[in-house]
């Protein structure tokens, strides 16, 4: 790999990033209001729309040799080995949830719900997976080539990185949600790292994240905006699990 095409990478990663958490530049324009959807929902999936772009015109014309490895290959498979534990952590995660935000006091649209609890989380999920795994992981591995194990590595930084990324969302709640936050999406990078390494195709962890993610839809339901503490009760340990299941594949198939 060129000198030049891990500089160009290394700043399209910081780029995405840094759109994905700020909302820029979307958030300086779009402001649409349509029934009871908030609005800034519509603001961040065209901001998703416009950091799509850029990757896509980046990785074709400067960085051609860049794989991501978004192909058809292993899907079924990697479900078939790997997504049942992500499936059950997102039904466990749903049910923490569920119990948490009783009584539940918001009677949504349908298009609230279609739009926030399930449209915006794809949005979410490919661009997420796309500069988290797709660029910053492969990064960090290929600039860690002469060490054996510079794929765990990767895996793990860029986990610990994703994870630290979403404090900004969560800097005015308490530490216990602080701390749950930042340990389930480093657990939840983990899993989608190793998976990722695991298959080739970036596709398994985005689908994965998005099934997941949307395990947020009782949300829509509510007015409640922060996590209860008994769904962190739940959440935490169920994401250290997951963390330590994912360790465990990469020991077991000796991810290095």
């Amino acid at each position: 790999m060129k000198k030049k095409e891990l500089i160009i990478i290394s700043i399209l990663t910081i780029l995405l990033a840094f759109m994905d958490i700020s909302g820029l530049p979307s958030a300086l324009f779009i402001n649409v209001e349509i029934l009871d959807i908030t609005p800034i929902y519509f603001t961040l999936m065209f901001n998703f729309i416009i950091i799509c772009i850029i990757a896509f015109l980046i990785l074709k014309y400067l960085c051609p040799n860049w794989k991501i490895e978004l192909n058809k290959n292993n899907i079924k498979d990697g479900l078939r080995k790997y997504g049942i534990v992500g499936i059950i952590v997102g039904v466990i995660t749903s049910i923490a949830f569920y119990i948490g935000l009783q009584p539940f006091n918001y009677n949504p649209t349908i298009w609230k719900v279609l739009i926030e609890g399930i449209i915006y989380y794809i949005g979410v999920a490919i661009v997420e997976e796309l500069y988290v795994r797709g660029l910053l992981l492969n990064l960090i591995e290929k600039l860690c080539h002469k060490n054996k194990n510079n794929t765990m590595i990767a895996i793990i930084l860029s986990s610990v990185i994703f994870g630290l990324g979403h404090i900004f969302g969560v800097l005015d709640q308490s530490i216990l949600l602080i701390i749950t936050k930042v340990v389930w999406t480093i657990a939840m990078g983990i899993y989608f790292g190793t998976i990722y390494k695991k298959t080739n195709n970036l596709w398994l962890p985005i689908i994965l994240h998005f099934i997941i993610n949307v395990c947020a839809l009782p949300y829509c339901f509510t007015t409640i905006t922060t996590y209860p503490n008994i769904s962190l009760y739940i959440i935490l340990p169920t994401y250290l699990l997951l963390g330590i299941y994912s360790l465990y594949i990469m020991k077991k198939d000796k991810i290095q």
